[in-house]
């Protein structure tokens, strides 16, 4: 399963918005309000909960300054990557969109797809505003 956000513009060059969400303390003020929890527990990882929702630990998986960060469940029971794509516009700004992909049987496909996209778009939503 394959989603993508909508590409929103970042008051941030490419190099400084790559920065950003590589530093993963910083995901916290783009999560959604509904957080239950938000814990850094590696320089390069954190683990999340939306409420009503089991806790996620994600992890900073790949780099490409200032283009590309990949960051992926550390988990196998819920395999997933959330990247983000990232194109400088000018000097301080850039554009990002997010890519979630994920290995779903039908029936976790069809129950998660509705919570990520509209968390996908919560997440784009707290970028645009920085």
């Amino acid at each position: 399963m394959e989603l993508t956000s909508k590409q929103v513009t970042v008051n941030k060059s490419a190099e400084a918005l790559c920065d950003f969400l590589a530093d993963v303390k910083n995901f916290e003020q783009l999560m959604p309000e509904n957080i239950s929890k938000f814990e850094v527990i590696r320089e390069d990882a954190f683990i999340f909960a939306l409420k009503g929702m089991p806790e996620i630990a994600l992890e900073v998986k790949e780099i490409q300054k200032p283009n590309k960060i990949v960051l992926g469940a550390m988990s196998d029971k819920i395999p997933f990557t959330l990247t983000g794509n990232i194109t400088p516009v000018s000097e301080t700004t850039s554009t990002i969109e997010l890519l979630f992909s994920g290995e779903f049987n039908a029936m976790m496909a069809m129950m998660i797809k509705g919570p990520i996209k509209t968390f996908l778009g919560t997440l784009t939503d707290n970028l645009q505003k920085l």
